[in-house]
């Protein structure tokens, strides 16, 4: 495996939860993580200090805010070996009160804005002889339906397929791979619909930061004949009947 000693890696979301878990990770293996945050500053910045890298803001629904991101990112940085698409939004939306509105929104963020950042991610990666590495945080919500959250499920379906078409678009020069988490949680209380699903995975608990950002680190550093590759880290619930 390829050492990230050096790496620069934008992780986008990652004031946060996972995206901070993958950030702490990086730095932790000698990367330098490029910190993305919308509104979370002060987390953000906790998390830059800690990972000893920079803080950029941007609200990825909109495309020209995404252009100036990856053009601060290159600025202060000057190359980037890696992009991991972590920010994305949640929500549960039944059908009966889901507006359009709320179908574009949560589309703009979590397929829309990965596209995008994937697009200009690209055009760094491709400058550089060495290309680089993609990584897309899908979720087991895009392997298999929950419903009641139609609208997620088909954005990070979506993310999912979006995975496999630009590993062959963007061959040879940059491998694209997909993390899929199940039940991540980061604290000990859990609201009665995540406690099921808790209890439905044959592991018998939920997942950590940590574990995901493992997955997420094989990716990035794992020969680059891997690509186009979907991996659930879930305690086998995708497997579950």
């Amino acid at each position: 495996m390829e050492a990230l000693e050096g790496k620069v890696v934008l992780v986008t979301g990652s004031a946060r939860r996972i995206g901070r878990s993958v950030a702490l990770a990086l730095a932790e293996q000698g990367a330098q993580a490029a910190i993305h945050y919308r509104g979370s500053e002060a987390e953000a910045r906790e998390t830059a200090a800690l990972c000893g890298g920079q803080s950029f803001q941007a609200d990825l629904a909109d495309v020209g805010q995404i252009e100036r991101l990856f053009e601060e990112v290159l600025a202060a940085y000057g190359r980037l070996d890696g992009l991991v698409n972590n920010a994305a939004v949640y929500r549960r939306m039944p059908i009966e009160t889901t507006t359009a509105e709320d179908w574009d929104g949560l589309h703009a963020a979590n397929l829309r804005a990965p596209y995008f950042c994937c697009r200009e991610a690209a055009r760094i990666m491709r400058a550089q002889p060495e290309g680089g590495r993609i990584v897309n945080l899908s979720s087991l919500g895009g392997l298999r339906p929950w419903a009641g959250y139609a609208p997620y499920n088909a954005s990070k379906a979506g993310v999912i397929h979006m995975t496999r078409s630009l590993s062959k678009e963007l061959a040879p020069d940059i491998s694209v791979n997909s993390v899929a988490p199940g039940v991540i949680e980061f604290s000990d209380e859990h609201a009665p619909e995540v406690q099921r699903q808790i209890d439905a995975t044959p592991m018998g608990r939920h997942g950590t930061g940590a574990e995901i950002a493992e997955a997420v680190l094989f990716f990035l550093r794992c020969t680059k004949f891997i690509t186009g590759q979907v991996l659930a880290v879930d305690g086998g619930l995708s497997q579950r009947a």
